[in-house]
């Protein structure tokens, strides 16, 4: 008796040790992605437990503000949130704000997530307790267009100044379904500018109605948005139509030039040379619009360039921009293209000279346009050159106006050797028409840098 006693006292000692014990082991870890420091209406609600559901005794998340607290989600009810399992863990995903917690207003509040994890076979939780402070805004940016007189010829380039509040808002110009960011005023030369005072450069593209909506937009990192009109005025254009009738000889030379300098570009039978022509003059040219739309991510946030950009001198113009072209083989019309710059012949081999300071943002073989070189000018301003003999810079390089970067020739899809030319913004082709006009850059830029303060032009 006395045995089975002391057996009782020793297995009820263990059996508190491992409940004591338990009690004392860490709960879940709880990591909140969303909302890291504001939220607005309805802001991404984004939660992740290192537990599968079936081992959670629970899990709520609320928010509290002003010593209220307003539930948001629970394992019995999800509040129209979603529960995934990842990994081993458990995501809930959602939306939080006012929309779903009317009672809230424009102050500080508080994300509380409560998780409990079962643990000894199911007999205990252990309890974790995570919060993330977060300022609700629940009113949109507000924005002030301070320039005047916004004049944009289709396929052209503009620029608007503005100020947003609060400063830190993603802002830009939006045209249609196209967003043009913007950047400091700083960037463009203005001393001690306010940093809410904003520089947009935007864009009507070639095949865009001239009736397009443009605004300027502003959003919080609460996803409010605030829009204004500004006064703006698109003039039409009518662009140029050609037929090019294609030759065996030609596409001979550059189809197997291309394939060879693009490996990774593939097309269904490289013998047809036709075909092959077709599907690079189409896809291959598609691909390397995306390659160079990329580039205007890591441009410079401020102005590189100064004055008017320079035409290649001494040049015939062989094709405009946004000409429509037609190719036909054999009298049948096999494909249709636009052709989104200006073709500059001079004599084979001519030097290549920096239409403007830049910097190499590109610098190689780039399928249809050849070898290539594209400079950034900053705030999303580019200019490419095609169709290369010699790359006489390197990518990151600095370079001055009339420097020489390059030599024409006829790599890529060229007929003859010419440079092929044209401005980009945020990665779309503009007409180099305006870039090269001295008064247009004084008119529709300078003046209105000046206007807001900048004592000198932009450098």
């Amino acid at each position: 008796m006395r045995n089975f006693l002391l057996s009782l006292l020793l297995f009820a000692l263990l059996a508190g040790a491992v409940w004591y014990g338990a009690g004392k082991l860490e709960g879940p870890e709880v990591a909140i992605a969303s909302p890291k420091a504001v939220m607005g209406h309805a802001s991404p609600l984004d939660v992740t437990v290192n537990a599968p559901p079936d081992r959670l005794d629970r899990l709520e998340i609320a928010v509290e503000q002003r010593d209220q607290s307003y539930p948001l989600f629970s394992l019995s009810n999800r509040g129209g949130a979603t529960v995934t399992l990842e990994g081993n863990g458990t995501r809930v995903r959602g939306t939080v704000g006012r929309r779903n917690v009317p009672a809230l207003t424009q102050a500080p509040a508080r994300l509380v997530v409560r998780a409990s994890l079962t643990v000894l076979f199911g007999l205990r939780a252990v309890d974790t307790v995570t919060t993330q402070d977060v300022e609700v805004r629940l009113v949109p940016p507000q924005i002030a267009v301070t320039s005047l007189h916004h004049f944009i010829n289709l396929g052209g380039s503009e620029v608007i100044l503005y100020r947003v509040k609060p400063a830190d808002a993603v802002s830009g110009v939006r045209v249609g379904d196209i967003e043009y960011p913007s950047y400091p005023a700083s960037g463009a030369g203005i001393p001690n500018a306010d940093p809410s005072l904003r520089v947009a450069f935007f864009a009507v593209l070639y095949d865009q109605a001239t009736d397009t909506p443009i605004s300027v937009f502003a959003r919080d990192a609460a996803g409010n948005e605030g829009q204004a009109a500004f006064d703006h005025r698109v003039f039409p254009k009518r662009f140029r139509s050609s037929r090019i009738q294609l030759q065996e000889g030609f596409m001979e030379r550059v189809v197997p030039a291309i394939l060879q300098n693009t490996p990774d570009f593939q097309v269904p039978n490289p013998n047809d040379v036709l075909d092959a022509f077709v599907t690079i003059n189409r896809d291959l040219r598609r691909q390397n619009a995306e390659e160079i739309a990329a580039l205007a991510q890591k441009t410079a946030p401020k102005i590189l360039w100064q004055g008017p950009f320079k035409q290649m001198v001494n040049t015939a113009v062989e094709s405009g921009f946004a000409d429509h072209r037609t190719y036909f083989y054999q009298g049948k019309e096999v494909d249709q293209q636009v052709h989104l710059g200006f073709d500059l012949a001079s004599l084979p081999h001519s030097p290549v000279l920096a239409a403007n300071r830049g910097q190499v943002a590109l610098a190689r073989y780039l399928g249809i346009y050849g070898n290539c070189i594209v400079l950034d000018h900053g705030m999303g301003v580019q200019s490419l050159y095609g169709h290369l003999d010699t790359l006489d810079v390197k990518e990151g390089q600095m370079v001055d106006r009339d420097q020489q970067i390059g030599t024409t020739d006829v790599t890529g899809l060229a007929a003859g050797d010419h440079l092929h030319f044209t401005m980009l913004l945020h990665g779309h082709p503009v007409t180099p028409i305006d870039w090269w006009s001295s008064q247009w850059i004084e008119d529709r830029i300078v003046r209105k840098f000046r206007e807001a303060g900048a004592k000198l032009p932009p450098t």
